[in-house]
């Protein structure tokens, strides 16, 4: 199993990140404790850019005018990941993910490292549009955060149910 990241940095804020083993991390991590059957080589995309970005995204994919931390684009249907050769895209914003990372205190790279396993299940199929499925995403993200040495990022909240992404 091969999974490919393309990243691209459009804002400075992240120069002082290594955004390469993050993202490579959160990425196995997610794959592992999905369970999905992924092609033997898959690639997926990632943006990191500013706020000012993801609400043209937000706005012209969701028609939502307004930030978000991390919006998913998955390239293929749930039930061909297993010979899909592209998962998708991932866009995450600096600001919206640092504001929070301070909002709920958490460390930063924690908080960024929990959008990029949220934003990669949304390209597997999961979603939390009912509470069921919310659940199980939950679930599944912190099986990878803790893959990862992160605490449970819902320890003190209610399931997401409909969230931003």
């Amino acid at each position: 199993m091969n999974i490919d990241t393309d990243i691209a940095i459009e804002s400075e804020h992240w120069g002082s990140i290594d955004l390469d083993d993050l993202v490579n991390r959160a990425v196995e991590a997610a794959r592992v404790e999905s369970g999905v059957a992924l092609a033997p080589v898959t690639e997926v995309s990632l943006l990191f850019c500013e706020d000012a970005r993801i609400r043209e995204l937000n706005r012209d994919w969701r028609q939502i005018d307004k930030p978000t931390n991390v919006l998913s684009f998955p390239a293929s249907d749930p039930s061909h990941l297993s010979r899909a050769p592209l998962l998708g895209d991932i866009a995450i914003a600096f600001e919206t993910v640092e504001r929070e990372s301070i909002e709920e205190r958490k460390a930063f790279v924690d908080h960024l490292s929990h959008m990029i396993v949220h934003g990669f299940l949304h390209l597997l199929g999961f979603d939390h549009e009912t509470e069921s499925d919310a659940e199980l995403m939950e679930a599944t993200e912190c099986r990878a955060l803790a893959r990862l040495g992160i605490a449970d990022p819902y320890a003190a909240t209610e399931p997401l149910r409909i969230a931003q992404s």
